[in-house]
């Protein structure tokens, strides 16, 4: 049987452009004739032959669209399939090639994400970067994490869920927003602890200077970046005079194949020709051509530097969330002159950018600044650049967060030459991408949510729950009470992006948002007041902490799977991390009031700690097991 929850397409054209399309008031909106015309001529034409060389997506038992043919499977096998995949057959990415000649990829997907049968567990949610303690050098970094993680298992919690931890540019003008990166396939080396790193101790670390970053009121990454590349660069060439100590790099770089080829020798040209690559040479625009080849080979030095801090990255991220799970972040797109953006050039859309339509927290739009991927172009290209971030991300950890899960149904696009309120969504090959998200999060046994925020149409969370992928509950925009939330979610008070519950109860929230001018104050106190009243029942007197503790008190009463707090309230934090449109505000940039060694101790933490563990079991982490097959189904292609 196929799935019933399909996202309403009445008005899409050929080139999966919404004509219209309704906003959080079930208002709709017609799209300019322009904008469509535009966006059209983004597209393209897809080739005449795609639909029969595109991927099959499946599962086990689904019908095919071919009659016969021959796979040859990941492990090496051949099978012969004849109108449909047997039960039995494995899951993973393999070649199906049919009498004619034909050959194409075979996604067979388990259809569900995997989570343990009747788990549930709190956990904290952590802005690592700000999380910065005796040994950090001006930001929170792996080692941060390590302390982090250690503490909260002390406390029964059973995840920690982090800010994407991606990289940027490896150039002076560090990228502040963990959401707009250079790559999502690998991690930012600012978070790197240098007294972790293999032969630290033999090198001049300028460990003074490092501790010395953490006296600056804000984190400073330009600072803490040049510092701390100064400091890898020396131990890394002391590191090449003793070849053995270089072979567990080296044996793990083999492994790793043309992507970090493809992310170290961006960052070389990077460092000599700037973070842009629009703006390079335009024979070095070509990631395949013959004069990157060539800047590689005489640059191989400066690349290998850059490989070997991917290495470190993926030694210290192990140490750091051994025994538990860590959900890490994935943010919906990437930096149009970042290396993913160089590397997929030809399936990336060129002249629009990645946004949200108008709404009533925002009247004018949103350009995140992201290039998205061309829906056929990514069939194209296999899928591969999404399979790829998905992995990396899931890499060493055991949980995904997908900011904006919407955008794998529709992305707004939005023109270069236009406002954000000028854009129009864009249908993606939704099934399709939940299966791939589904085969990666068995693969990994990875715990997945969807950041389902917003304006989201009708389906998206019906076909979320069918791929086992938990929605996202918030205190500040849920009108029923948390006991009446469902199981399949992640619930917590507050995110990023919304104001801490010290912000709102003190007032303090509000009035840095007026000094921004991001509202009336009409509009701004009535928002206030709305979220207020999600609180229940505080007393006026109550202090912060008082109504941080009666808020999570209010949350732990929900049956839902994982129950999440922030350290920023615990912490009665009353700035928030991140206020966006207030663009002279220094967001990203805000560390937490309490080093991380003292994280353990603190009343406040101590304080969300036990009210939500009560009624949790002890938190464990999952059992590695594989996930049922009941309730899955099937697809037909």
């Amino acid at each position: 049987m196929t799935s019933t929850a399909h996202p309403p397409k009445p008005t899409t054209d050929a080139w999966g452009i919404d004509a219209s399309w309704l906003d959080a008031l079930d208002e709709e909106h017609t799209v300019a004739p322009a904008t469509i015309e535009r966006l059209r001529e983004v597209i393209g034409t897809p080739p005449d032959d795609l639909a029969e060389r595109a991927p099959i997506v499946a599962r086990p038992g689904d019908p095919l669209e071919v009659d016969e043919a021959e796979v040859a499977c990941e492990d090496g096998t051949t099978r012969h399939v004849d109108g449909e995949l047997p039960e039995d057959f494995p899951l993973g990415y393999h070649r199906l090639r049919t009498p004619d000649g034909r050959d194409r990829r075979l996604i067979v997907s388990p259809g569900r994400c995997w989570l343990p049968e009747g788990w549930r567990a709190w956990g904290w949610a952590v802005q690592l970067y700000a999380s910065r303690g005796a040994g950090s050098w001006g930001i929170g970094d792996l080692g941060d994490l390590r302390t982090i993680r250690e503490f909260a298992q002390q406390q029964g919690a059973g995840y920690v869920l982090v800010n994407p931890l991606h990289a940027v540019a490896p150039t002076a003008g560090q990228e502040d927003s963990p959401y707009l990166p250079a790559t999502r396939r690998f991690r930012n080396p600012v978070y790197l602890r240098i007294a972790d790193v293999p032969g630290a101790d033999s090198v001049d670390t300028e460990a003074d200077a490092g501790r010395a970053l953490n006296d600056g009121e804000l984190i400073d990454r330009d600072a803490i970046w040049a510092l701390k590349r100064r400091v890898l660069q020396r131990v890394f060439d002391a590191g090449s005079a003793t070849p053995e100590a270089e072979q567990p790099f080296r044996d793990w770089w083999w492994h790793q194949g043309q992507p970090l080829m493809d992310w170290a020798t961006w960052c070389a040209l990077a460092d000599e020709h700037g973070p842009d690559w629009h703006e390079w040479p335009a024979e070095l625009r070509d990631p395949r051509g013959a004069a990157v080849a060539a800047f590689a080979a005489a640059h191989d030095r400066e690349v290998a530097f850059h490989a070997w801090l991917q290495w470190l990255l993926d030694v210290q991220l192990r140490a750091a969330t051994e025994g538990i799970t860590v959900i890490q972040d994935l943010p919906i797109g990437v930096a149009g002159g970042g290396a993913d953006a160089w590397a997929w050039q030809d399936v990336l859309a060129q002249g629009v950018s990645v946004g949200a339509p108008p709404d009533a927290f925002n009247s004018l739009g949103q350009d995140w600044g992201s290039p998205p991927l061309v829906p056929w172009r990514l069939q194209a290209a296999d899928y591969e650049p999404f399979v790829q971030s998905i992995r990396a991300t899931m890499a060493g950890a055991g949980g995904l967060r997908v900011d904006h899960v919407m955008g794998l149904f529709r992305l707004w696009w939005v023109p270069s030459d236009g406002s954000a309120a000028d854009g129009a969504y864009v249908r993606y090959p939704y099934e399709d991408l939940l299966d791939i998200v589904a085969l990666e999060s068995h693969r990994a046994q990875a715990i997945v949510v969807g950041e389902d925020l917003g304006t989201v149409e009708d389906g998206v969370r019906e076909a979320m729950a069918e791929h086992g992928i938990l929605s996202y509950k918030l205190l500040w925009f849920e009108d029923d009470d948390p006991a009446q939330w469902p199981a399949e979610a992640m619930a917590a008070v507050t995110t990023h992006d919304l104001p801490t519950i010290p912000g709102l109860w003190t007032g303090s929230d509000l009035a840095e948002q007026r000094e921004h001018g991001l509202g009336t104050d009409e509009e701004l106190e009535r928002g206030r007041a709305s979220l207020l009243a999600h609180l229940g029942k505080v007393a006026k007197r109550a202090t912060p902490a008082q109504a941080v503790e009666a808020a999570y008190r209010r949350l732990a009463g929900a049956p839902c799977t994982l129950l999440s707090a922030t350290l920023d309230d615990a912490l009665a934090e009353e700035r928030r991390p991140n206020m966006p449109g207030a663009n002279e505000r220094p967001n990203w940039r805000l560390p937490l009031p309490v080093p991380t060694e003292e994280l353990a101790a603190h009343a406040g933490v101590q304080a969300v700690a036990g009210v939500l563990a009560e009624g949790l079991q002890p938190a464990k982490t999952p059992a590695k097991k594989k996930p049922s097959a009941k309730g899955r189904t099937s697809k037909k292609k």
